[in-house]
């Protein structure tokens, strides 16, 4: 896969320059410049709010295709338990994991499953008791990049385990390399429900690389699925779920999977930030763990869903109690005890605003960012384009903008000129004057 920062991009042509999007992104990664958005490379978590309060449509997650499972001989699904919740009126997920292989993959394999894997890991590292309380969890990649930025300080609280995608597709290349299968040959795709998780793949930050060889769009496999699903008649439905739930996609999934009763689960960016504020300040010290997903609704809420989250939670309760009910789970081999599920390296804090290298210059820079901000109103408006006065006047110091695109510091520059118009108008040189004697 391609080197890439992040995953969600701006359609250009779409953008009308609204300032809807600079308001809500929690890093203050988007400025609107000349009439259209931009977004901060560096600054980006991938959380897709963005994509959600755009009313052109403007932003999008770049996802592969399915056509580039066709790069590979042997093409294997991982698809998240969130896809099964999409559909109407189908409780059994081997209806779906049936239609995954009529659409071309060789092999399906759930990453609920390998959720249960990380639970049990989760247990132990918990039961050590050797890492920062609360213990946050790794599970949402836009939560842990938005620690980096936002909370650096609270890194070390979180729990340094890949994520049941990861270990689905590590789990996956190593037994199918046990069949005899080539590693080469086989291609391993997560169909996913957000874009955080496509470049958590794609450029991942505590492991060396990604056993995930491509990520598919949930919103592109549901379209191509629905005409699959109709044809299917009762004796072609394959038995291959073998998990008893469905994973973690919804709200307090992790937390509840691991047993820990003294956690708090909270779903939303915003209501996530409000909560890691208050572990940063030390007012959280007497919870155990905390689930954080970026997703109102968890995964069920990601940007790349079809169905509305409220719907999927429902329809998610229906088909556990299926799974529950019905025996008959796919019996495989898969999971080895002898596969790594542990970060390979720290997770390093992610500097989005360096004002200069010289420590001197980065300070007098900062006292300027100050000074400018102390003349701007405050308000936060956005009309300059930037999501917050601040963030404008590290913008100027940044020479990305100038203190005229406040509309208010424009005016009151418009008022100076014309009373400077008039004073100078009242010195015409007695030459042109009209003024009699």
């Amino acid at each position: 896969m391609g080197e890439i920062l992040h995953s969600v991009k701006l359609d250009i042509e779409k953008c009308i320059g609204c300032t809807d999007c600079i308001k809500r992104c929690p890093t203050e990664a988007i400025r609107v410049r000349n009439g259209k958005a931009h977004i901060m490379d560096e600054r980006c978590i991938d959380c897709g709010m963005c994509i959600r309060v755009c009313r052109n449509h403007a932003k999008k997650a770049v996802t592969e295709t399915l056509d580039k499972i066709n790069d590979y001989k042997y093409k294997v699904a991982i698809p998240a338990p969130t896809l099964y919740t999409q559909f109407r009126n189908i409780l059994n997920p081997n209806i779906i994991l049936t239609a995954l292989k009529k659409l071309g993959f060789d092999e399906v394999f759930e990453v609920a499953k390998a959720a249960e894997i990380i639970t049990e890991a989760s247990k132990e590292l918990l039961a050590k008791d050797n890492l920062p309380k609360p213990v946050i969890s790794s599970a949402c990649p836009a939560i842990v990049k938005l620690i980096q930025i936002r909370f650096p300080s609270l890194i070390p609280n979180i729990l340094p385990l890949i994520s049941p995608k990861e270990a689905m597709a590590r789990h996956t290349k190593e037994y199918l390399i046990k069949q005899g299968i080539k590693k080469e040959d086989i291609g391993v795709f997560f169909i996913s429900p957000c874009a955080a998780k496509v470049t958590n793949s794609r450029k991942p930050q505590v492991i060396d690389y990604s056993y995930v060889d491509g990520v598919i769009s949930l919103k592109e496999i549901y379209l191509k699925l629905v005409p699959i699903i109709k044809t299917i008649k009762e004796p072609e439905i394959l038995q291959m779920s073998n998990n008893s739930g469905i994973g973690w996609a919804h709200t307090g999934g992790e937390g509840n999977a691991s047993g820990i009763e003294n956690h708090i689960a909270v779903d939303g960016i915003e209501n996530v930030i409000k909560i890691l504020e208050r572990v940063e300040n030390g007012k959280l010290d007497d919870v155990d763990f905390i689930e954080c997903l970026a997703c109102v609704g968890g995964c069920l809420g990601g940007p790349l869903t079809i169905e509305n989250s409220f719907v999927s939670s429902n329809r998610m309760d229906k088909i556990k109690k299926y799974n529950i009910n019905n025996g008959n789970k796919r019996e495989i081999p898969l999971f080895d005890n002898k596969i790594d599920i542990n970060w390979s390296k720290p997770l390093q804090t992610k500097q989005v605003l360096k004002l200069d290298d010289d420590m001197e210059k980065a300070i007098e820079k900062m006292e300027h960012i100050e000074e400018i901000y102390a003349q701007l109103p405050k308000i936060d408006c956005g009309s300059c384009g930037a999501p917050t006065c601040r963030a404008l006047a590290e913008d100027i110091v940044c020479e990305k903008a100038n203190i005229e695109d406040c509309v208010f510091m424009l005016r009151q520059k418009v008022r100076e000129m014309a009373e400077q118009m008039v004073t100078l108008s009242q010195k015409m040189p007695p030459s042109i004057s009209n003024e009699k004697d």
